[in-house]
C-alpha cells in the first residue's frame, strides 16, 4: 500500500489538487453528478466538480448532510469518500473513487475503515452502500470491511452494523 491512508475533509486547501486527480485519473461521470457541458474535463465540467464539493463544506449538518473526504495515501490526494445522512436515524451512506493509479493497493479498505470510523464518533450506526455487480473493486472493499451485501437486478446493497466491533486495519 502506498504509506499510511488518511482522510482530511475536503475544503479549499485540497479542492485543487482533487480536481486534479480527478481530471488525470477518473471519469466526471465516476466522481460527480451529471452536468450539461461539454464532453470530458471541460471548463464548465471542472467549476461544476468544484462547486459540487464546495457544498458539502458544511459537513454532516450543513444543507447538503454530506461530508466529503480526500483520501490521502503517503500524502498524496488520490480521491474521495463520502458520507451523507440518510432519512434513518443513525444511519449514512458512503460512496468512494480513487484515481487509477491509486486502486488494487488496499486503499479503498483503508479508507473505509476510516470512514466508519468517523461515522461512529458522529454517533451512527449503520453505514449503507450502493453499487453494481461489475464493479469488484467495490464489492471487494465492502467485503473486506465487513459488510453485509445483497444483490437486486445488477444493483448490490451493502450494509455495515456499526454496533459490532469495528473491522480490524
Amino acid at each position: 500500500m502506498a504509506g499510511t491512508v488518511r482522510l482530511e475533509p475536503v475544503d479549499e486547501r485540497n479542492l485543487e489538487p482533487l480536481l486534479s486527480v480527478a481530471a488525470a485519473e477518473a471519469e466526471p461521470g465516476d466522481v460527480m453528478p451529471p452536468v450539461e457541458a461539454p464532453a470530458g474535463w471541460s471548463h464548465a465540467r471542472r467549476e461544476a466538480f468544484r462547486e459540487f464539493h464546495r457544498a458539502s463544506f458544511g459537513g454532516l449538518h450543513g444543507p447538503t448532510g454530506t461530508r466529503m473526504y480526500a483520501i490521502l495515501a503517503g500524502g498524496e490526494v488520490v480521491g474521495v469518500i463520502r458520507m451523507a445522512h440518510r432519512d434513518e436515524p443513525g444511519t449514512v451512506e458512503t460512496g468512494m473513487w480513487l484515481g487509477r493509479s491509486a486502486r488494487g493497493q488496499g486503499i479503498g479498505a483503508a479508507a473505509l475503515r476510516e470512514l466508519l470510523n468517523e461515522a461512529a464518533a458522529a454517533g451512527m450506526r449503520l453505514v449503507v452502500a450502493e453499487t453494481t455487480t461489475d464493479n469488484h473493486g467495490a464489492v471487494s472493499v465492502l467485503e473486506k470491511c465487513g459488510a453485509k451485501l445483497r444483490e437486486d437486478g445488477g444493483k448490490v446493497h451493502a450494509e455495515i452494523c456499526l454496533d459490532s466491533t469495528l473491522p480490524a486495519p
